[in-house]
């Protein structure tokens, strides 16, 4: 009791204290099943979508209350002199606490599906054909690291979901053996994630504190490229020298290119420059205009797509084209992914506006009180919880400061928080979607991981941190 007496002082109202205290065990609730959901078989994207919407009935049941010990001057603005009533409370909290939230949702949701589509794109007309010539090799040292390193690059640029279901597709092409395919799609996973952490396109969190105005691209990017590039290359390096010199290959099979298009090698580099190289300028295009980095994503896909369809205008004209299959798991995946990502945000924003948040801050830095211990602790919360959930719990905790170095403009509270849940994703591979992803597609159990991966992985990031944490203090 000790506890809800605490927790009751932030509000104005003990009701509404009660109240608050429901909608935050929601949360909790759907955090717990979030992270168990590989025992439970329940999908973390019906878990967050249903506890948002339940979390958003209850708060509006109550809206009058929590307006006016959130939003009360706002909303007497809003009245402009007009007797409050349930429909004006109802319509304020739809039009000026709801549709917010929603908006950030959709500039994260928005700028994975123009990623998404043009990975689509890409895909399609054989722009990635090239990587299973390129990277096939008998030395299972050289292929580990051509295997690694085109993910880490991938995944810098593109949704992590892509990458590793694109990543593995060329992996099983290659490898003949079941444990081979197990230990490279492991090492594979921690290159897309690391990689993804590299900048602020490269993964839904760090795209998150992007939009939130909180870290800048290059200086994150600046600050992150050395802990990244160690978590990633720490592990392969101790595989390399497990690993015995030679592993058996698939006889190589390209995929079929006879009527679904007439791209010849030069047109797919154009396609992939276009894809791949349209992505690095969005960080300068939202420099430049200030417009949401979304824009500049659709920018891309569109010009991408004017391509497409200059270079198989004939099979569309003959009506002879036949668009290859997307992988399943990335459509399934992808979708997840976005609702996932929707249900997360908004149900931690009903809980913000409760006011429950506030106080979680306020207890959390009196508890603590610096922000790489705040970071050790998410890293642990993401070793069993969703990455994405992980973060932005701590993300909702502060707004972006002024005055504060720590909270301010690429902050060291932002990429701790960021490299934080990136490691701890890693640690026992369910802390991500794109881990989850790799695990099914690889066979790869729990158990197995923790036994060959994760004391690599550990290692890795301790010393990855730390760098980081030293990185951070002394520049």
């Amino acid at each position: 009791m000790k506890e809800i007496y605490y927790f009751c002082r932030y509000f104005s109202t003990p009701h509404l204290c009660y109240m608050a205290y429901i909608i935050t065990a929601l949360l909790i609730i759907s955090l717990f099943f979030i992270a168990t959901e590989r025992q439970t078989n329940i999908n973390k994207a019906a878990v967050a979508v249903f506890a948002c919407t339940l979390g958003w009935v209850i708060y509006i049941c109550f809206g009058s209350d929590f307006v006016m010990s959130q939003h009360s001057a706002e909303y007497t603005s809003f009245l402009d002199g007009v007797k409050p009533n349930s429909t004006a409370v109802k319509v304020y909290i739809a039009k000026n606490v709801f549709l917010p939230y929603i908006g950030n949702a959709a500039e994260i949701v928005l700028f994975l599906l123009a990623t998404m589509s043009i990975v689509n794109i890409l895909f399609q007309n054989g722009c990635f054909d090239f990587l299973t010539l390129w990277i096939r090799t008998r030395n299972s040292r050289l292929l580990l690291w051509k295997l690694t390193a085109f993910a880490f690059f991938m995944s810098a640029n593109l949704d992590n979901i892509a990458t590793i279901v694109l990543m593995l597709n060329v992996t099983n092409a290659i490898l003949v053996r079941t444990r081979d395919r197990m230990l490279f799609g492991s090492m594979v996973l921690l290159a897309v994630i690391f990689g993804g952490a590299l900048t602020v396109i490269g993964d839904p969190t760090g795209l998150a504190l992007w939009n939130k105005g909180a870290i800048t691209a290059s200086d994150y990017t600046l600050s992150m490229a050395l802990p990244c590039l160690l978590a990633w290359a720490i592990p392969t390096l101790i595989v390399t020298f497990k690993m015995r010199q030679t592993v058996e290959i698939e006889q190589i099979r390209m995929p079929y290119r006879g009527n679904d298009t007439n791209l010849k090698i030069w047109h797919r580099l154009i396609m992939f420059l276009v894809g791949i190289g349209g992505l690095w300028f969005i960080p300068t295009f939202h420099d430049i205009t200030k417009l949401p980095p979304f824009l500049g994503a659709l920018c891309v896909l569109s010009l991408l797509w004017i391509v497409n369809e200059l270079f198989n205008r004939k099979l569309h004209t003959n009506e002879r084209m036949r668009r290859a299959d997307i992988p399943q798991t990335m459509q399934y995946n992808a979708i997840q992914q976005i609702l996932y990502i929707v249900g997360v945000v908004l149900a931690l924003g009903v809980v913000t506006e409760t006011g429950a948040m506030a106080w979680f801050s306020n207890e959390l830095d009196i508890l603590i009180g610096n922000v790489w211990g705040i970071g050790v602790i998410t890293a642990l919360i993401s070793t069993v919880l969703d990455s994405f959930a992980s973060c932005m719990t701590m993300v909702t905790l502060h707004d972006v400061s002024l005055t504060d170095p720590y909270y301010a403009v690429g902050g060291a509270y932002w990429k701790v928080l960021s490299f934080g849940t990136a490691m701890g994703g890693s640690i026992l591979g369910i802390g991500s979607i794109s881990g989850i992803v790799m695990m099914q597609m690889q066979g790869v159990t729990t158990k197995w991981y923790i036994k060959h991966i994760t004391p690599m992985t550990l290692l890795a990031g301790i010393i990855s941190f730390v760098v980081l944490c030293l990185q951070l203090t002394v520049f």
